[in-house]
């Protein structure tokens, strides 16, 4: 039976140590960090997000401002309230919910936030340095990924890994971060063919697609590392890619869906957002 990756309690340990270094710089320096989010539109899933971020910032003592836009917003009134938060001192982290619109280019948008504020590293400039292998700030859930790999000791030098999904979000990234880690990467996305034939190879698989049982047991191989990033509903039940109850009786480790990733990504957001404030500061 695999050992369980348990995001949830890894992320905890992470927000007890952001919130005593918040504590601490409200103490010595006057300020706390500032997270600044911005909605478009009312879609159900990108409100909780909101609220679960909003809730997260206030728990560990950062400053955090909400602007919610009308689906209807113009690309050039986005772009002005994201320009007076690149100007506005108080705030060290500046993020956009996607999905936006389909009449807002998401590209532009993401290029207009300052990218020493872009603490969910999407910039186009936090890309090429990510790519290089010199990130400023990478995207929030690849790096939980990372942290959870490091926090069970599992080494990716020199092993095969292979990540389902090609996303900007999850995928792209990951893959970058992981070949600079030294590890053999190969990224399955819609078009790949013999799925199976890859994902048996890989010493730690990757799922990141959000189809229910996408990840079957005879597609993992003996002792394999399992991180499932996918996230799906079914019936009322939240899951992954993975068919955990038998996946999990193959894999040496494996992340719960939920549990495992999710509560990372928001752990992440508030260790960028951290981060930035401190080299504001010029204490990092």
């Amino acid at each position: 039976m695999a050992i369980l990756i348990d995001g949830k309690k890894v992320s905890e340990k992470i927000r007890v140590d952001i919130k005593e270094k918040v504590l601490k710089y409200k103490k010595t320096h006057g300020k706390v960090p500032g997270l600044a989010v911005i909605l478009v539109g009312n879609n159900p899933a990108s409100k909780l997000y909101v609220e679960m971020k909003t809730k997260a910032c206030e728990e560990a003592g950062i400053y955090s401002i909400n602007h919610r836009l009308n689906e209807n917003v113009t690309k050039e009134e986005l772009i002005y309230i994201i320009k007076m938060l690149n100007e506005n001192p108080m705030v060290d982290g500046i993020l956009v919910q996607l999905p936006l619109p389909s009449h807002i280019d998401e590209f532009e948008i993401l290029e207009a936030i300052d990218f020493n504020k872009d603490v969910d590293g999407f910039h186009p400039y936090n890309n090429g340095r990510l790519v290089r292998g010199n990130p400023l700030f990478s995207p929030c859930t690849p790096l939980g990924v990372i942290k959870l790999l490091e926090e069970y000791n599992i080494d990716v030098c020199g092993k095969d890994v292979v990540i389902v999904g090609a996303g900007n979000i999850t995928g792209k990234p990951l893959a970058s971060m992981l070949l600079n880690m030294n590890a053999t990467v190969q990224t399955c996305h819609i078009y790949t063919k013999n799925l199976k034939e890859k994902t048996l190879k890989a010493d730690i698989l990757v799922t990141a697609v959000g189809k229910h049982k996408l990840i079957t047991e005879d597609m993992v191989k003996d002792g394999a590392v399992v991180i499932d990033v996918g996230i799906c509903k079914v019936g009322d039940k939240v899951c992954g890619d993975v068919d955990f109850e038998n996946v999990s009786k193959k894999c040496s480790y494996i992340t719960p869906v939920p549990g495992g990733v999710g509560p990372m990504t928001i752990a992440m957001l508030l260790y960028n957002t951290l981060f930035s404030f401190e080299r504001k500061l010029g204490l990092v």
